[in-house]
């Protein structure tokens, strides 16, 4: 069914006549003195098909003309600009809003009930200012925490370029700088991005921009409690320098009750305890990556067992000063030695064929010191340590920095004497 101007005056009583398109911020570029150039019923709507008022304008400097593509009522069904079609308050696809509000606006497609449909939604609107949605949508507009995530918070002008010069790609341009169009290289042709369809984002079903911020979405960061049920502290980090008690525990206690706050002024963070795990997981969730004070966002963490950490340190300070590695993990691994050491040792070797900075002094703790029949003698030992094991079959090293002498042989001691 065909409306045009030139060809048929069909419902002529319904068309569009506007005195200023609905725009975003980034379609209306930035500046503030731009001139339009308006024609009335100069185009159908690419939905609706009805003539409308289009207009066109450049949004600024080293920027491509742009126009209105669809009419008014379209546009505030669904709360978009009339141009990029991309919502008006969070300048994402409508898909993304609606799958995140949870809209399911089930639009005629059919053209005799499309028409009918936007007869009513006209007679609806004529009673407003002209401003608020309509539709679904308008009733279901409302604060969302991913959709205030993913939103742009300043205008994307990047999206204004002009478009890329054939002739340059093709090496045959011959304006040089003074080409009005973009000398760039294209996107691959496989890429998704380059089949849009303005009837596939208006519907918001297959829309590849709307598919690339969603999987941005589901890889946003979560903050995850704790497995201890025990800690209910909060670490408040990026907090300004002014910032007081009062202030701060007035932004914290309407999730709960709180024992105790410990503001760090010198490290810019604060610690707040609450009496209750809940209360303090309630906090986390409506706080993380959400909460602004004096125009800087805080940082929300969870804070650590002070407990656990103390004991750790303590017992690798209590080896580093006796000089003895910590204790270690694998039950065969008597000596602490590492890995790599063990697996390229030949089969057969013993531990006084070792260097001796490989040897740790646990060993000599665990099985004694051995004796010596001569300083330079390349005997075995044959004592026995004080745990009973033989120390023939490990033939330990002595401790380095001692130096055995003659004179402290236990059997040449014996024979002076007799």
């Amino acid at each position: 069914m065909s409306m045009s101007k030139t060809t048929n005056t069909y419902n002529r009583q319904n068309w569009e006549d506007a005195e200023f398109p609905i725009l975003c911020q980034t379609c209306l570029g930035d500046n503030p003195y731009v001139r339009m150039i308006k024609e009335r019923f100069g185009k159908e709507c690419k939905i609706c098909t009805r003539p409308f008022t289009i207009f066109r304008w450049c949004p600024g400097a080293r920027m491509r003309f742009k126009k209105t593509e669809i009419c008014q009522t379209c546009a505030r069904l669904k709360n978009v600009c009339q141009t990029c079609l991309l919502d008006l308050e969070y300048g994402l696809p409508i898909q993304v809003r609606d799958a995140a509000l949870k809209v399911a606006d089930n639009m005629p497609q059919s053209d005799v009930n499309k028409e009918y449909y936007i007869q009513n939604i006209d007679a609806q609107l004529q009673d407003g200012d002209g401003t608020e949605a309509a539709g679904a949508v308008g009733r279901s507009l409302a604060a969302n925490e991913m959709l205030s995530k993913l939103a742009r918070t300043a205008p994307y002008y990047k999206r204004n370029r002009p478009h890329i010069c054939s002739f340059w790609v093709k090496g045959e341009c011959k304006r040089g700088e003074e080409c009005p169009y973009r000398h760039d290289k294209p996107n691959e042709p496989d890429d998704p991005l380059c089949e849009q369809n303005i009837k596939d984002r208006y519907y918001g079903r297959n829309d590849p921009v709307a598919e690339k911020i969603m999987k941005r979405a589901a890889s946003l960061p979560t903050l995850e409690p704790p497995e201890d049920r025990n800690i209910t502290t909060l670490y408040v980090g990026n907090l300004p320098e002014e910032i007081t008690e009062p202030e701060l525990r007035d932004q914290f206690y309407q999730f709960g009750e709180i024992r105790s706050i410990a503001l760090v002024p010198r490290q810019q963070c604060a610690f707040v305890q609450y009496t209750k795990r809940n209360a303090a997981e309630l906090a986390a969730e409506r706080t993380f990556n959400k909460l602004v004070i004096q125009g800087r966002k805080v940082s929300i963490k969870w804070a650590h067992s002070q407990a656990k950490q103390g004991t750790a340190a303590k017992t690798d300070r209590r080896f580093d000063l006796a000089g003895i590695p910590p204790p270690s993990a694998k039950p065969n691994d008597y000596f602490n030695l590492r890995q790599e050491q063990i697996n390229v040792m030949p089969a057969g070797m013993k531990l006084h064929q070792l260097p001796s900075n490989l040897v740790p002094a646990s060993a000599y703790q665990m099985y004694g010191q051995p004796t010596y029949a001569a300083p330079y003698s390349n005997v075995s030992s044959t004592a026995t340590s004080t745990s009973g094991v033989s120390l023939d079959s490990i033939s330990i090293p002595p401790p380095p920095g001692q130096v055995p002498y003659p004179s402290q042989d236990a059997s040449r001691m014996g024979a002076a004497k007799k």
